[in-house]
């Protein structure tokens, strides 16, 4: 057996996969920065500063006032009055994200794209001669750094779970590992709020059920687990004790394309509301016509003037083969609605479920109409 590199000892022994989690740093907002010296270390907001305006994204200097990622403009603006707005430019976004695909790539043909901003990459079959999994993630931040000007951190592990955790230990522009060794006692340690793959709404319920950190949850049995936590349990289970088998797929096809659209006055009738649909039809519809994705489930969304949301869902027998389809289902998940005594300050469709009519691309994005000063 060759040696472990001493910054790799976890690694040993038995076959253990090397994961690495990259994510940017505040990637749409360092995109403006890099582009636009005026930005630089200035906080800036990507998205629009009106009234119904919400953040899309946020720089570091931003969220030092406490500015974050879908948070309304004026909330935002509160928070830091030197605050500044940029149009977010997703065209640029996506070939940034291009570039720095390709640099995986050079690296491990194993890459699962999970936005435009950050991907898995399984190394363990693929670390060049004398290279650990740890300074493979050091060559990709410095390829990165170098050729796009952008910064991004880093998480190596033994699985996609623990590689997507690390990754968030020493942002921005850091690196953190954690070995076999340290795996379990790492998760035991943490907060359940923090665990990937638990929202606020469960880590909620786990708390008033005592469950306050990884420890805590590995002390629960599979059945107590699957009474409160139904078909998620095995996995809850197996993360509180470090494990999780997920492979790393580079042929991870997109969930949903969806888009919504937050408006400047809010709408009160239902012809109102069916004026605005087919803005947000045309732009799903265009993204399903270029990855050649056809999908069954037919999602709304309403939020409120309240704030208050809901959704209405529609799965077919077979998948949704025209627009002017798309648009029949969507309206007719909308008429019921009507009337409302609340008026109505986002429309949002999403289309899931998915045949494939050719190879489709990899990369999921929820695509937002923010030149109406969406969320």
């Amino acid at each position: 057996m060759e040696p472990v590199p001493a910054d790799d000892r976890g690694f040993a022994g038995e076959r253990v996969r090397k994961i690495i989690h990259i994510d940017m740093d505040a990637f749409f907002a360092s995109v403006e920065q890099r582009d636009n010296p005026g930005l630089r270390g200035r906080p800036v907001a990507v998205g629009f500063g009106r009234e119904r305006g919400v953040v899309a994204a946020a720089s570091y200097e931003a969220r030092l006032f406490g500015v974050r990622s879908a948070m309304p403009s004026v909330t935002a603006l509160r928070k830091c009055p030197e605050l500044i707005f940029t149009p977010p430019r997703f065209e640029v976004y996506k070939v940034v994200s291009m570039q720095i695909r390709a640099i995986f790539a050079r690296f491990t043909p194993l890459i699962e794209p999970l936005s435009l901003d950050e991907a898995y990459l399984d190394v363990s079959d693929h670390l060049q001669a004398g290279a650990t999994a740890t300074a493979t993630a050091e060559a990709i931040r410095a390829q990165i750094r170098a050729e796009t000007g952008l910064t991004a951190s880093a998480g190596v592990s033994y699985n996609k779970f623990l590689a997507k955790l690390a990754s968030d230990q020493n942002k921005p522009d850091g690196l953190f590992v954690i070995t076999p060794k340290q795996g379990p006692s790492f998760v035991e340690r943490l907060p359940v709020a923090k665990f990937h793959g638990v929202g606020p709404a469960t880590a909620r319920k786990m708390q008033s059920l005592g469950i306050e950190n990884g420890g805590d949850l590995k002390s629960c049995g599979l059945d107590f687990l699957q009474e409160h936590f139904g078909k998620a349990a095995s996995y809850y289970f197996a993360i509180a004790r470090g494990v999780d088998d997920r492979p790393v797929r580079p042929d991870r096809q997109r969930k949903s394309i969806g888009a919504e659209t937050t408006f400047l006055q809010d709408l009160h009738s239902f012809d109102d509301a069916a004026t605005a649909l087919p803005a947000i039809i045309d732009k799903v519809w265009r993204h399903c016509e270029k990855t050649r994705l056809r999908g069954r489930t037919v999602t709304l969304k309403v939020k409120f003037s309240d704030f208050r949301q809901i959704t209405r869902s529609q799965t077919l027998a077979a998948p949704i083969a025209v627009c002017a389809d798309f648009e029949r289902r969507a309206l007719a998940l909308l008429a019921p609605i009507f009337p409302t005594p609340r008026g109505i300050r986002l429309l949002g469709l999403t289309l899931s479920g998915f045949d494939a009519l050719s190879e489709p691309s990899d990369v999921q994005l929820s695509f937002k109409l923010l030149g109406q000063g969406e969320n």
